[in-house]
């Protein structure tokens, strides 16, 4: 027989499952126990002491009569009226099972024939038997009460504690299936495990307990207290003691509440490290099993399911063992087929069990009825409210976190069902929803890690000697680095959150900012700094959406570079317009895939002087508004797929610089127009494929810098050296064969970069250009070099590795300014020059060397 407690485990579902039951569930699984031990009470009766008790039914006199049946063989009586005997006689019939007759009595009966007189002389005096006698034994009785038991109980009788067992077992089994199938068990206890993290965090008592200081006068104050203690926070600026709007809006940013935007001094909001790891990993909990539950309602419906089943399960009970209950009775008319064994052929049995079984029968069905009951509470419970649908509005109201979604399907669900045990978790709950919650967790962490002085370990000096700070995939800015106050450029990547407070105006030194995907905001107070201060700022996005608003309202920036998706179709939204305000931009630089330029840019036209357009292998078509843009002096139109140099470039009368670098130039025939260009300087044509040069170049008479490199030239025309300003000249990697010897002429030459051609000699004239100071002759085919380099004296560089060279002449220790770093050359190239000369320029190098050191 199996214990109660074993039965009960039935029922015991794990602890922690019982925030997910309501009171009617809580009261129905007691009810489940309660008809549990009663149905296991009464087996254990019915197993121990249920049993029937039959006696024979007498139905006329000759079964009377024939039951006075002697128990030995009986000999012819004598006649009634000579003997007394007949009397004894008849004594002889009574059944030997009769109370009156004694065991010696019964051995007496044995004598014999020859001794029944003197018997029933002996006993003659005793009093007679009363009732209805019969000739069963007790073997007879026990096989009659055992058929009777089979044949005339009733099968409700025999069963009742059984069925009722089972019925008890599908019910508790209907109440917590929900936490026990696969496809839900899994969702809940999951649930309840980030339930239970989220109810104890830290994180979650102290975003609360702060959210409750932050609409209290006590926030506008600061106090020192202990690391225990709960922290009041105070409004942002409040350092720099400047009045502060308590509902200072961040520019780029929609706020649904008048909260304040407050900041907590990192002395004071210091959670330990192993807290704040755990809450992050709870935010990311949350959002997952967010995403994994809140797109099926499968919980709901279940639980919906079982409920409905057990209310069915209540009425069928309830119905049909009503029929039954007067059935239990007492007393049963037993006709079994044994006359041919017993010679009786129906008896009368009474039930021991009957009163008791009547009386649980009675009391199991007022507990169904109970149980009944609350399953239809239980559904109209269901029905009754959408609970497939959650709102926090009331958690919303009650603290800072405006931004806590509602949820639905089962992720409602559940959450309603949690409401029904304790409102309490629901809402610290929502404490991990919440966006705002969980920046705020970032931002603590991030300035407990990133102090003042791992920040100024990071400082560098960059190319222009400026200090720079360059920081990388960080959850936020870290407060410190509002105190590095002689910094001078930011660099910020890929950081989610870059929010820069009023501390910012503390950054005096602050010149150049850097964007790199980083989505940034910035307050009231610190956006008038940054606009007063921000001279160069480089946004890179992917989408145009990124950009920050306040990017176009900052009036005293010089240099804008704006990197990322700027296509045609959403030259609307660049947001250009816009830049009428930037009234001092000096500087524009698109890198991204127009087709046009925009026509908007034209109001930048009376101050910008700088326009760089970095296409990305998009053809750029349209470059009519470039007209306008009269005050232009340098433009760069970088790989934008041009074919020729466009003739709206010919209008802009004050351009010093043009650089067409990566397009598809094949001829440069229209070079003529640049004539009109006076001012220009620069002209840089170089990595496309122009294979001849027009000798109408030489009309440019203002051209400092040319840049012809990565063509497809294979002879320089005799024009180009007939540019007397001409300081700068590089035609490298060119297919060059014979450098004419015009290049002579070019008194003002600086710089020359032939290398990678195809040189087979130099003209002497070459070495008339006494300016020259840079000379590139690398990968060539040159066999010598003539000993008249020695008269350039001004020579500081000179490349010669990967040419022909058997040696190299003595003549260029003449090259008094030449250092072996500026020397190009292979290294036994090196060793054919003489001692002395090779002691002068090693010499000088080496003392330069540890002068320097």
């Amino acid at each position: 027989m199996f214990t109660l407690t074993e039965v009960a485990s039935l029922n015991d579902i794990q602890p922690t499952y019982r925030i997910l039951k309501p009171w009617w569930d809580v009261f129905m699984d007691y009810l489940g126990l309660v008809m549990l031990m009663l149905a296991i009470f009464a087996m254990t009766m019915q197993i121990t002491k249920d049993q029937v008790a039959c006696l024979p039914y007498l139905e006329n006199q000759e079964e009377a009569s024939a039951t006075k049946l002697n128990l030995f063989p009986q000999q012819s009586a004598p006649d009634a009226s000579s003997s007394p005997a007949t009397e004894a006689t008849v004594v002889t019939s009574i059944p030997y099972a009769t109370k009156d007759v004694t065991d010696e009595a019964i051995h007496e009966l044995h004598i014999g024939h020859q001794q029944t007189a003197v018997v029933a002389e002996k006993y003659v005096n005793q009093p007679q038997p009363t009732g209805v006698k019969t000739n069963l034994d007790f073997q007879q009785y026990v096989f009659v009460n055992q058929i009777c038991y089979h044949v005339a109980l009733p099968w409700y009788s025999k069963y009742f504690p059984y069925l009722t067992l089972i019925h008890t077992i599908v019910l508790m089994v209907s109440s917590n299936f929900w936490f026990k199938y696969p496809k839900t068990s899994s969702k809940i206890e999951h649930f309840v495990s980030i339930l239970g993290r989220c109810f104890e965090s830290p994180w979650t008592t102290k975003a609360l307990s702060e959210t409750a200081c932050e609409d209290s006068e006590e926030n506008k104050q600061r106090f020192t207290g202990t690391s225990s203690a709960l922290k009041q926070v105070s409004l942002e600026g409040k350092d720099e003691n400047t009045s502060v709007s308590p509902s200072t809006p961040m520019l780029g940013v929609t706020f649904s509440a008048d909260k304040p935007v407050v900041e907590v001094p990192s002395s004071m909001t210091i959670l330990d490290k192993k807290d704040g790891e755990q809450a992050k990993a709870l935010f990311e909990k949350v959002r997952k099993f967010r995403a994994h539950v809140e797109d099926s309602d499968f919980i709901y419906k279940l639980y919906v399911a079982q409920t409905a089943v057990k209310t069915v399960k209540f009425i069928l009970i309830l119905c049909y063992t009503s029929t039954f209950l007067a059935e239990i009775k007492f007393t049963h008319d037993c006709k079994p087929d044994v006359k041919q064994l017993t010679g009786y052929s129906r008896f009368f049995c009474t039930h021991n069990m009957a009163f008791m079984l009547n009386k649980l029968l009675v009391t199991y069905m007022a507990l169904i009825l109970i149980y009944g009951m609350t399953c239809l509470y239980s559904l109209f419970w269901v029905f009754r409210r959408p609970l497939k649908e959650y709102s926090f509005e009331k958690v919303r109201e009650e603290s800072s976190f405006s931004d806590i979604p509602d949820v639905k399907n089962d992720f409602a669900f559940l959450l309603h069902m949690v409401d029904q045990y304790d409102q309490l978790y629901s809402k610290r709950f929502g404490v991990f929803l919440s966006e705002v919650s969980e920046n705020k967790l970032r931002e603590i962490s991030l300035n407990h890690e990133w102090t003042f002085e791992k920040l100024r370990q990071l400082v560098t000096r960059n190319a222009q000697d400026q200090q720079e700070l360059h920081l990388f995939m960080l959850s936020g800015l870290p407060n410190a680095v509002f105190d590095l106050t002689d910094l001078e450029v930011l660099r910020l990547e890929l950081i989610p959150e870059v929010r820069f407070s009023a501390k910012v105006s503390q950054m005096t030194s602050l010149q150049e900012l850097h964007l790199c995907h980083c989505p940034a905001k910035v307050e009231q107070t610190g956006f008038a700094f940054l606009r007063d201060h921000l001279r160069c700022l480089h946004v890179k996005f992917t989408d145009v959406a990124e950009i920050p608003t306040w990017v176009y309202l900052l009036r005293n920036l010089r240099e804008l570079n704006l990197i990322g998706n700027l296509s045609s179709e959403n030259n609307k939204m660049i947001g250009l317009e816009s830049m009428r305000d930037l009234r001092h931009l000096k500087t524009l630089c698109l890198k991204s895939n127009l087709t046009k330029i925009p026509t908007s840019i034209t109001d930048l036209s009376p101050h910008l002087i700088k326009l760089v357009v970095h296409n990305d292998g998009t053809k750029l078509l349209v470059l009519n508004s470039l007209k306008k843009m009269t005050n232009l002096i340098d433009l760069e139109l970088h790989n934008c797929e041009l074919e020729r140099i466009p003739h709206a470039i010919f209008s802009l009368a004050n351009l010093q610089e043009l650089d067409l670098k990566s397009n598809n130039i094949r001829t440069i025939e229209e070079i003529i127009s640049l004539q009109h260009l006076r001012r220009l300087t620069c002209l840089k044509l170089w990595h496309n494929k122009i294979i001849t040069i027009s000798s109408s170049i030489g009309q440019v008479k203002s051209l400092e810098t040319l840049h012809l490199s990565h063509n497809k030239l294979e002879a320089l025309p005799p024009a180009l050296f007939t540019l007397p300003k001409l300081r700068h000249l590089d035609v490298s990697h060119n297919s060059i064969t014979v450098l004419p010897p015009d290049v002579g002429l070019l008194q003002s030459l600086q710089q020359l970069a032939i290398n990678s051609n195809k040189l087979e000699a130099l003209p002497k004239p070459l070495f008339r250009c006494n300016k020259l100071k840079v000379l590139c002759l690398g990968h060539n085919a040159l066999t010598v070099l003539p000993e008249t380099v020695g008269q350039l004296v001004q020579l500081t560089q000179l490349e010669l590795k990967g040419n022909c060279l058997d040696r190299l002449p003595a003549q260029l220790g003449n090259c008094r300014l030449l250092r072996k770093n500026g020397l190009v050359v292979e290294d036994h190239l090196f060793d054919t020059l003489p001692v002395d000369v090779k002691e002068s320029i090693s010499r000088d190098t080496n003392t330069s060397f540890t002068s320097g050191l």
